[in-house]
């Protein structure tokens, strides 16, 4: 006989465990959490293990209760000045750990591209390099997996504190060969064209730049949401200052899931360091250039870019989207 008496939750856990079995999977943390091999190991000095990754669903909750609730339990009291700050410091902490992982994993796979090249029949070396890319790929997933989950955090962070979260540190056959031999080779292969595409990504460039303290958002995201429907796969660059233009930009960006190149000043110029930026700027060959007004370090970009025959659009604050098309010089 069946209970139509509902069921009694006794501690968090339980709590968080059935409203997971209510949320839907994000696509992300699916493939994310998704286990390419059998058994883990993190290092020759630990054992194999069957353990498996988290739950992707909880793992998805545990992100979005964190992070929303310290703003919620925080709003309109004496702490809420506080929020942000807490909410930053974990998404960093995902943020660094991934990091980790990530040296880890080059040190590990140049370790296996290292055993790969220097091929021995025997059946030692052939447990041994398994072994490596067990090790390898292992590394691999639990960096895939913390990154979800901080990509996760930051989307939550810049919803709740209306900015994007950015970190003070750093911006993916001959007969003679055994199977495993092939696999190994196989699978640096496939790492090394990932993390040239998430460090190097292709298509159409469009760089903006413009003053540090700026307030007109509109007229730089209808800029940019014009820019898109002219180049949908577009990667904007901009020139990574935390305030203005360029974190108005960012979060465009973050809301438009589209990737963001940011060229910081390379101080060891001195003074000339914003000119030789923008030379950088020049070189990635844009498709367009968006320069807001602001200082004479904009001006030398404009005049860098039209130089070049690339198309510039000059915005002014407080402009109507309708007024502000733009200079433009076709390439």
């Amino acid at each position: 006989m069946t209970s139509n008496q509902p069921k009694r939750i006794s501690s968090l856990a339980e709590i968080m465990e059935l409203y997971a079995e209510q949320t839907d999977v994000r696509g992300d943390y699916a493939s994310a959490f998704a286990e390419d091999i059998a058994r883990a190991q993190l290092s020759v000095y630990e054992p194999e293990t069957n353990d498996e990754l988290p739950d992707p669903r909880t793992a998805q909750l545990c992100v979005e209760t964190v992070m929303r609730g310290m703003f919620d339990v925080m709003a309109e009291t004496r702490l809420q000045p506080f929020a942000q700050r807490l909410a930053w410091g974990f998404v960093n902490s995902f943020h660094m750990v991934a990091g980790q992982i990530e040296r880890q994993e080059d040190d590990a796979a140049k370790k296996l591209g290292e055993m790969a090249r220097e091929f021995d029949p025997s059946e030692i070396y052939a447990t041994q390099l398994e072994t490596q890319q067990r090790i390898t790929q292992t590394l691999t997933e639990a960096r895939q997996a913390l990154e979800c989950m901080r990509d996760h955090a930051a989307e939550v962070y810049r919803v709740e504190a209306g900015q994007p979260w950015s970190s003070t540190k750093g911006s993916r056959v001959s007969s003679a060969l055994s199977a495993s031999h092939i696999e190994a080779r196989d699978f640096l292969a496939s790492r090394a064209q990932q993390r040239r595409e998430q460090l190097a990504p292709t298509g159409p460039v469009v760089v903006i730049t413009g003053a540090s303290v700026w307030d007109d958002y509109r007229a730089v995201y209808a800029a940019l949401d014009q820019a898109k429907a002219f180049s949908p796969s577009m990667i904007l660059a901009t020139t990574a200052q935390r305030t203005g233009v360029d974190a108005i930009a960012a979060a465009w960006a973050a809301a438009n899931d589209v990737k963001l190149i940011a060229f910081k000043l390379n101080m060891a110029h001195g003074r000339a360091a914003g000119f030789k930026r923008n030379i950088a700027l020049v070189k990635l060959a844009p498709v367009q250039a968006i320069i807001c007004k602001g200082s004479h370090i904009q001006v030398d970009l404009a005049e860098k870019m039209r130089t070049a025959g690339i198309a510039v659009t000059i915005i002014r604050p407080e402009m109507d989207q309708s007024q502000h098309t733009g200079e433009t010089k076709a390439a």
